[in-house]
């Protein structure tokens, strides 16, 4: 970085990012981070959700954030999303790689993506 102008160029990049994840949005994900988590690959799924609700333009209505152990060590890394007035969805075995599944249909379309939440999930 050479200059102040490079400076907020990255700044203003970021800022929707830093928005997701303290954000007050009306739907809430929970990546598990507990060690657990982390050593599952708890930490791209975090870093692929921020990433995808910033593309899908969900920042004002996403917050992505983070906790300690959910308690379902075997099954992690463990998602749960929050929503007012419905139950929360709990997606188990997660990967970066189903992140974008979930935004499109879940986070976006309003359907749960079922073969990956904990109910249907087999061994």
């Amino acid at each position: 970085m050479k200059s102040l102008a490079e400076l907020a160029a990255i700044r203003e990049k970021m800022k929707d990012k830093v928005a997701i994840r303290k954000g007050l949005g009306q739907v809430r994900v929970v990546v598990g981070m507990g060690t657990c988590g982390i050593a599952a690959g708890a930490r791209s799924v975090l870093s692929a959700f921020v990433e995808k609700v910033s593309e899908a333009g969900l920042s004002d209505k996403v917050t992505v954030t983070q906790t300690g152990c959910v308690g379902n060590c075997q099954l992690e890394p463990v998602v749960e999303v929050f929503e007012d007035g419905k139950e929360k969805v709990t997606y188990v075995k997660m990967t970066a790689e189903k992140v974008s599944e979930v935004v499109e249909q879940h986070l976006k379309g309003g359907k749960v993506v079922e073969q990956y939440t904990i109910e249907n999930y087999k061994d």
